[in-house]
């Protein structure tokens, strides 16, 4: 009886191995390139919906890493899984438009008072959407929810929102950003605190009003 033959499913990714992606990917192979973007868009889509909050803007943002991961796969080092460098090129972008938008913002402000934070799409409102990853009683918490995670601190917000939001692990999320575990917990932690405050100042301030 002939043995069988091993898996050559990846346990991080449930794909076939990151080696022959990466093979294929770099001899410009179309249906290596289809397969992986079939295989990872939802996962890049509420990524970066998770930090923009924004539908219109993940599509965007999702299209364009996929770009950066087809023009750079040879970058790509196999010390850890596709995945992850997938996840890190996703939430390096969506925290380029972040970033982008609040120097534009300022930049306006200073040109013309007032007038750029009046534009329409600057600033989403999200009383009517809810994140797959996010289950809350109602779209106005949701809604209160991801405006006090904005204001956390940078790297607080991406770690509490690939845990908490995306659904990573400690350990993935340590992989993701390139720090320890406890490094995480930390920033989890302080995230957790500085979203209770926040929070409750502002029901508190709402009550008042």
């Amino acid at each position: 009886m002939q043995a069988s033959k091993p898996s050559n499913k990846n346990p991080k990714t449930g794909s076939i191995e990151d080696s022959e992606y990466i093979e294929r990917l770099n001899r410009r192979d179309e249906s290596a390139f289809k397969q992986l973007v079939n295989e990872h868009k939802n996962q890049v889509y509420n990524t970066c919906l998770g930090f923009l909050r924004n539908p219109h803007d993940a599509e965007d943002v999702a299209q364009e890493v996929f770009i950066q991961v087809f023009d750079s796969i040879g970058d790509f080092r196999e010390d850890a899984a596709l995945s992850t460098w997938i996840y890190r090129i996703a939430v390096t972008k969506s925290l380029e438009l972040i970033r982008y938008r609040k120097r534009k913002k300022r930049s306006g402000f200073f040109k013309a008072i007032g007038s750029v934070f009046n534009e329409p799409d600057e600033q989403e409102d999200v009383s009517g959407y809810m994140h797959p990853g996010v289950k809350l009683e109602n779209k106005e918490r949701a809604a209160t929810l991801f405006n006090e995670i904005e204001k956390l601190p940078e790297r607080q917000r991406v770690a509490f929102t690939l845990q908490k939001v995306e659904g990573l692990s400690y350990q993935e999320v340590a992989d993701v950003m390139d720090v320890s575990v406890p490094a995480v917990e930390s920033l989890i932690h302080r995230g957790k605190e500085n979203l209770k405050k926040q929070l409750y100042d502002y029901y508190q301030q709402n009550e008042m009003d």
